[in-house]
């Protein structure tokens, strides 16, 4: 199921320029994506891992600068080829400083642009081998071990470092496998208590006879098997935090206990009459609903907000799809060093072709081919990220003796996930969109594609779109496709040399 197509995203404020352009790359055999601006290019590259991204330079708004630094940030093995105008050389050669593989200037020949292109995509090979120095810029979109460069994710670190510097009881929330105690660990390490332990415990994994004792300790023969004097949490949290995860699953009495630990700061072990004095910063995680706990009456209503004196929800892995080639990253460099042997230099994203030398190569850099993110970056992850790295230390031991992860080494239920080149229709940017220019282009791409896979009937295009035939080419006249796009003839396609290879561009 490896997709051996090339996916373009191709970037130029000209209308006309850019659809000719277009279509001459799909004729071509490429996947081809438009954005008539560098924010809408941003929105595209958000959602999806494109090969290649060719773009004008001068665009509004954002302009084609912005879109490669965008570009190269989340993908640092993608393919970048600049558009310039006459008078900018300047431009387009700090355009390749930044990673660009080559321009082409305007008014341009199609055959200029197709071996500008064929080039480049040659020499993806030498561009895989840098990825690991480019993931390195990724560091500073972290905080404490968490990754992310997400709105949501920079919105999280704020509050974090907020957090961090006071002892307040934090309720971090969220799905399971989210990162709840990575969060919490992160919170420790950047606040004045760092020298001091931190200490966890999932009450959910330990029996409810068990878990006081746990939690409080016990004297010598306080109940059957109390064979001697034993610490509990708390006290072996003191002056450091105590991580209390699954707190929901705690029964009514303990809670009760739980409570006046929290008030008071003090508690007495099990079988003791000694009061025990701590000072601990607690930290609590829970993927249940407390506040319909509480309704229901299955949690305490004032532990409830003892806990929640600083809530924090943890948002799921669906809702930062952009974050998702980091954390690829990363794990590809765990399991890839694990694994493999490899040193510092073991991974990198998006590269697509290997060498046949490199693919045994212990030295070489373990990838992910482009197809192999998308696949990922498409799936909705109900397991989030311990999901996700599931997946890539699964992929990362069914490679073989490759240095790249190809699509079919990814588990079943993500290989069977349909690609898109549409951003997710209940992903809003952060910036807002047009929403009838966003439909339009829905409904010009889902036309396009019923005509091509109807080799231009428009008839049976119609059918697959459930219309019909004259509302299909009311739909292409209206959104300006052209005659050539449906119900083509054989000669159709071929518009003489005249149309075919004029300048592009004037």
């Amino acid at each position: 199921m490896t997709d051996l197509q090339t996916h373009i995203l191709l970037v130029d404020d000209e209308g006309a320029l850019r659809e000719v352009v277009a279509e001459r790359l799909r004729d071509e055999g490429y996947a081809v994506s438009t954005a008539e601006s560098g924010e809408r290019a941003i929105a595209l590259l958000s959602d999806f891992a494109y090969d290649v991204v060719i773009t004008d330079l001068r665009l509004p708004g954002v302009d084609g600068n912005g879109v490669l630094d965008f570009a190269f940030t989340h993908y640092p093995n993608i393919i970048a080829i600049v558009i310039t105008g006459y008078g900018t050389g300047r431009d387009a050669v700090e355009a390749i400083k930044r990673g660009a593989a080559d321009f082409v200037a305007k008014p341009f020949q199609f055959d200029e642009l197709r071996l500008a292109l064929g080039a480049a995509l040659e020499q993806r090979r030498l561009k895989a081998e840098n990825a690991y120095l480019r993931s390195q810029l990724e560091e500073r979109y972290r905080f404490g071990g968490i990754i992310g460069r997400s709105r949501a994710m920079r919105d999280l670190f704020q509050l974090l470092e907020t957090v961090a510097s006071s002892s307040s009881t934090v309720l971090l929330t969220g799905e399971t496998g989210t990162g709840k105690e990575v969060v919490a660990r992160a919170i420790h390490h950047n606040s004045p208590r760092r020298a001091n332990r931190f200490v966890a415990i999932n009450c959910s994994a330990i029996p409810e006879t068990l878990l006081e004792a746990e939690l409080f300790g016990h004297v010598k023969g306080a109940f059957t098997g109390a064979v001697g004097m034993r610490q509990g949490r708390f006290e072996q949290a003191h002056r450091g935090t105590l991580f209390l995860d699954e707190v929901g699953t705690m029964s009514p009495a303990l809670q009760s206990k739980v409570l006046r630990a929290l008030q008071e700061r003090e508690f007495e072990r099990i079988g003791d009459t000694q009061t025990i004095k701590v000072d601990v910063r607690v930290i609590v995680a829970t993927n249940a609903d407390l506040r319909q706990m509480v309704a229901a009456g299955q949690f305490r209503e004032d532990l409830y907000y003892r806990l929640n004196v600083i809530g924090v929800t943890l948002p799921p892995l669906r809702d930062r799809r952009d974050d998702i080639p980091l954390l690829v990253q990363h794990f590809l460099i765990k399991y890839g060093t694990r694994d493999s042997g490899l040193g510092a230099r073991g991974a990198g994203l998006g590269a697509r072709e290997n060498s046949p030398a490199a693919d045994n190569d212990p030295t070489a850099p373990l990838t992910i081919s482009q197809a192999a993110l998308r696949r990922l970056m498409s799936y909705d992850w109900p397991g989030n990220i311990r999901q996700l790295e599931n997946a890539i230390e699964r992929a990362t031991a069914l490679r073989g003796t490759r240095t790249q992860i190809e699509v079919d080494d990814l588990p079943p239920e993500i290989i069977g996930v349909s690609e898109s080149a549409l951003p997710s229709l209940h992903n809003l940017p952060d910036d807002g969109l047009d929403l009838p220019k966003y439909i339009a282009d829905l409904e010009r791409d889902f036309i396009q594609r019923s005509l091509t896979r109807t080799a231009g009937n428009k008839h049976k295009a119609a059918a697959l779109l459930g219309l019909k035939r004259t509302t299909m080419v009311e739909k292409i006249r209206r959104l300006e496709l052209g005659p050539e796009t449906g119900d083509q003839g054989p000669g159709a396609r071929d518009r003489g040399p005249g149309a075919r290879d004029r300048g592009l561009g004037n």
